[in-house]
């Protein structure tokens, strides 16, 4: 795409390396595989390695524990450029980066750091965050999974849904309410009484790997507490912080993908003697795509320097998140109304992507929340 506002001159040599890696491996490797993934339903497990031997899981986090010490600009871009190929791919890495690693790094204790990280950056170990339950999306406080505290341990009961790389995870990040507040745990996915199936049927991400757990007595060691977590909703709302960042980002990166999609296929679709790209009609839905993408690259890049230097917040990444979704929407839509009839085959992979952001539209956090995370900031009134 026509680097229009010289973004490309911001970014630093590392930056534009780890860029043009992860593009090269999309195109290579994970477009070719995506209509069959996505019509089929299923996640391509094998790229699982692939994406772990090029530092993308953890990646800015120290190096003692398997980090690449990477921006946070840097992540974005990885973001973009995984979403560019499917959805699925950038969830897999936002969940395993930004909701599992993030809270062992910032609420674990040193053992659990040492133990987890390092194996999860390598993709040995990969993990699912549960929080979301059937009757708790959008209030995660009126959650209704416990954790007792027990002789040597904690038994956990309740159900958790919407869990991507659930079916396949060897630990969870588990979300549940005891007798001091919510608190998290480390639980590994073959603990007694803790079950996992898969959720089907699903005409979004379908190449995601989804599933829902149910906890029955499920007994964990008293070392599963995450330590640092007693700070109540506070923890997981920021790792849903850390999550909708990369979505900021991811976003654009399918959006992307459409707009140039759109672009070849005006230039190439001959109608009424002449290619569809010269009428004026075409011409302004690009120029608006191009625009929309534009803005929120831009948005994006000051997000995440501003996030290298400790100075962004929740606020500034609910805006990056509502917008970026909202926008990415209206141009896969444009997009497919351009291809015509041949928007919505899966060879042209277009409206794979729209209907893979109307489940990004909505999760971690639905469009009207971080509306009304703004609406906050605004007024200084809580409407939730």
């Amino acid at each position: 795409m026509q680097d229009l506002m010289q973004l490309d001159n911001q970014l630093t040599t590392e930056e534009k390396l780890i860029q043009q890696s992860v593009r090269q491996f999309v195109d290579g490797e994970v477009i070719p595989l995506m209509m069959d993934a996505y019509e089929k339903a299923y996640f391509p497990k094998d790229l699982m390695p692939k994406m772990a031997k090029l530092g993308l899981m953890g990646m800015t986090l120290p190096e003692e524990y398997g980090g690449s010490n990477a921006s946070s600009v840097a992540y974005g871009l990885v973001c973009h450029e995984l979403e560019r190929g499917d959805s699925a791919l950038r969830s897999f890495i936002s969940v395993q980066s930004s909701l599992c690693m993030f809270p062992i790094f910032t609420f674990g204790s040193e053992e659990q750091k040492t133990k987890y990280l390092p194996d999860m950056a390598q993709g040995k170990i990969i993990g699912c965050f549960c929080l979301t339950e059937p009757n708790s999306g959008s209030d995660p406080a009126s959650m209704k999974t416990t954790a007792k505290k027990v002789n040597g341990g904690w038994q956990l009961n309740g159900s958790k849904m919407w869990l991507t790389n659930a079916p396949f995870a060897d630990i969870a990040i588990i979300w549940a309410k005891t007798e001091d507040g919510i608190r998290g745990f480390i639980v590994p996915s073959d603990s007694k009484g803790l079950s996992i199936t898969s959720m089907e049927n699903k005409l979004s991400l379908r190449a995601s790997a989804t599933g829902e757990m149910a906890l029955q007595d499920c007994f964990i060691e008293d070392d599963a507490l995450l330590p640092g977590s007693g700070i109540g909703l506070n923890a997981p709302l920021q790792c849903l912080t850390q999550a909708r960042y990369g979505i900021a980002w991811g976003a654009m990166g399918a959006a992307e993908f459409c707009y140039e999609q759109a672009v070849s296929y005006a230039k190439e679709r001959i109608q009424f003697e002449k290619p569809v790209a010269s009428c004026q009609m075409i011409q302004k839905d690009l120029a608006d795509m191009l625009t929309e993408i534009c803005k929120a690259q831009c948005f994006n890049y000051q997000l995440g320097r501003l996030k290298d230097a400790g100075q962004s917040n929740h606020v500034m990444v609910s805006m990056g998140k509502m917008n970026a979704c909202r926008e990415a929407i209206k141009i896969a839509h444009k997009a497919r109304n351009i291809l015509g009839g041949n928007g919505i085959m899966l060879e042209y992979h277009v409206m794979r992507h729209m209907n893979n952001l109307e489940a990004v539209y909505t999760y971690e956090g639905t469009d009207n929340i971080q509306h009304l995370i703004l609406g906050r900031y605004i007024t200084g009134f809580n409407a939730f």
